[in-house]
């Protein structure tokens, strides 16, 4: 813009004597005015601007009196002409709505994670220093990287160079961006990590499961990988892919993610019994309790329910939330709410039990398949579902050195199914 350009963030108005983040505001607009016409930019601006009234602090806390001092240079007496004020936050939730007002930050501007073809401009940009090989297709790398900002596409391109590097590599080619997207997505490959016989089987299984509800549920996305290399905290992992970018999701796509999250728990009971099921599910219960709580609260995906927020949201009252809660439902719906729950992880339950009982020699073939090579693909897994030959493996390439061998697994680990990526988003306060 060719002026002067003033930055600041939040957490720099709060100090520990009392009146300096009031000064401090004062400065900043005297300095910007002296020099008009100017920017100033406050990062992280939730720091100082969130709710007041909120907190233990009392009504007149530093905080309050810099934000109050903040409003009045805004939008007081004093003209400000040639002073643009720009500010940035992730919280918008928490803001004052004084700050809000017109004549204040009246325009909001929403940074959202880019679409397929922001990704592929990204990936681009990053792209412009590094050699690629002719193989290299940016747009199907865009079209396998949903959800990822900015930064993460930067990261991804960065492993792949380094992946390529430790090959011996001049060229970084797809081979390379594929393994870099799966260590970005799924987390660092633990070879190091010893597990027995039985665990491996048990984990063969339990991430079959996972993989041949995903096959058989109409309008899943495709699963992109199945692994029972650790990964993570994770001792295996089955990893799904929207072909599109998801916005909003049917009620029928949601219930075919709550059978899918159970068809690790089902497999284990199937193939070794309902005494020797293992921990191995407890992150997938976690969430499907919570997708199915969301449902019947929030979506309005409950026929006994109907169309009905039930409660609010959690909230913490150090983020600038109410102090004080009260019960807005009564005792009745709230056990209705737990009854529509309960039907709903049940009925999934039980749909993941029919799709594996009649699908048993599949997933005696994935199991198999993924003891004999730890990895397989979406190409895999649909040679496996017509009963076709797995074409033969390709050597790995040569890493650098070899991890050391013999570290024990950690007690109560046990297999957890990777993250749907197209899966609605948690919501921020942890409803």
């Amino acid at each position: 813009a060719g002026v002067p350009f003033y930055s600041i963030s939040g957490s720099d108005f709060v100090e520990m004597f009392v009146g300096v983040g009031a000064s401090r505001v004062r400065d900043l607009f005297e300095q910007g005015k002296s020099h008009a016409p100017c920017i100033i930019f406050i990062d992280e601006i939730d720091a100082v601007g969130r709710h007041r009234g909120a907190g233990l602090g009392g009504g007149h806390d530093e905080r309050e009196q810099t934000l109050n001092q903040l409003l009045v240079e805004m939008d007081g007496f004093e003209s400000n002409d040639g002073v643009i004020l720009v500010a940035a936050t992730n919280r918008p939730d928490v803001l004052d709505p004084a700050l809000l007002r017109p004549g204040r930050f009246d325009r909001t501007i929403v940074v959202d994670a880019p679409d397929v073809r922001g990704r592929e401009g990204i990936l681009r940009v990053h792209t412009r220093k590094i050699p690629l090989a002719g193989d290299v297709r940016l747009d199907v790398i865009a079209k396998g990287t949903p959800g990822m900002a900015g930064a993460d596409l930067a990261n991804l391109v960065n492993e792949a160079a380094v992946l390529a590097a430790r090959r011996n590599k001049t060229l970084v080619d797809m081979s390379d961006f594929e393994d870099a997207k799966d260590k970005v997505m799924l987390g660092v490959e633990r070879r190091s990590l010893v597990l027995t016989e039985d665990e491996r089987t048990l984990t063969a299984y339990h991430e079959a499961g996972h993989a041949i509800v995903a096959i058989k549920i109409p309008g899943s996305d495709p699963v992109h990988k199945v692994t029972i290399v650790p990964r993570g905290r994770a001792l295996g992992l089955t990893a799904s892919l929207p072909e599109v970018d998801r916005h909003n999701y049917s009620k029928d796509w949601l219930i075919g993610s709550l059978a899918m999250f159970f068809g690790g728990r089902v497999a284990e009971e199937l193939v070794f019994g309902a005494d020797k099921i293992t921990t191995g599910a407890g992150n997938d219960i976690e969430r499907a309790t919570g997708l199915a709580r969301r449902m019947v609260t929030q979506f309005g995906m409950s026929e006994l329910i109907g169309p009905l927020a039930v409660g609010d949201k959690e909230q913490e009252i150090f983020l600038g939330r109410e102090f004080a809660q009260r019960r807005e439902i009564s005792e009745r719906t709230a056990q209705m709410v737990d009854d529509e729950v309960k039907r709903l992880i049940d009925e999934a339950y039980a749909r993941a039990g029919i799709i594996l009982s009649e699908n048993r020699e599949l997933l005696d073939r994935i199991a198999q398949a993924l003891l004999d090579r730890e990895t397989i693909d979406r190409e895999d897994l649909d040679r496996l579902a017509k009963n076709l030959p797995l074409p033969p493996r390709s050597l790995p390439p040569a890493a650098p050195s070899a991890a050391p061998a013999g570290t024990a697994a950690k007690p109560g680990t046990a297999p957890s199914r990777a993250p749907i990526l197209g899966a609605p988003p948690a919501e921020p306060a942890g409803a």
